[in-house]
């Protein structure tokens, strides 16, 4: 579906009653703070995998460096498992991502009905995304990350099996 076919109003005014504005302004309330609570939960999974992948490349550093023995099959396996791990991670970021991208559309159209429309212009002034001078979407390079993790797992495994 076109999102420009997608209505957001369920009812006009006079078929609402009284509270219509004040409802449509505590519900688009409600809305921007679960937008924040979405990238506060985004940033906490970014905490977690980085701290994740730090403790497995360190593992898999100090194995290389001699300072600890380990069998070079688990350190393979450590290094799969933190390419998969990352792999995950780098998901997990495309799925946030999607989910944002969704819900500023939603805030988007609800600001149409309001008197001002504060993320539409900031949007407008941005750019729209369109313009890497701009406007760099964090996005962009948050999704890198998860990347430089799998090549370094990826050299660690080549360099212990030759």
């Amino acid at each position: 579906m076109d999102e420009n076919e997608i209505t957001i109003l369920n009812y006009t005014k006079e078929e609402y009653g009284d509270e219509y504005r004040n409802h449509i302004i505590e519900q688009y309330k409600t809305y921007l703070e679960m937008a924040d609570r979405i990238s506060q939960r985004r940033q906490s999974a970014n905490s977690f995998f980085v701290t994740l992948n730090t403790v497995l490349i360190s593992v898999i550093g100090a194995t290389m460096s001699n300072k600890v023995h380990m069998s070079n099959t688990l350190a393979i396996l450590i290094g799969v498992c933190g390419i998969i791990t990352s792999y995950m991670w780098y998901r997990l970021i495309r799925s946030y991502k999607d989910l944002n991208s969704v819900k500023f559309t939603v805030i988007h159209k609800i600001e149409k009905n309001l008197p001002i429309s504060l993320y539409d212009l900031e949007w407008e002034l941005l750019g729209r995304g369109e313009d890497k001078n701009k406007y760099l979407p964090f996005t962009h390079i948050e999704i890198l990350i998860p990347w430089v993790f799998m090549m370094l797992y990826f050299l660690q495994i080549t360099i212990i099996m030759f």
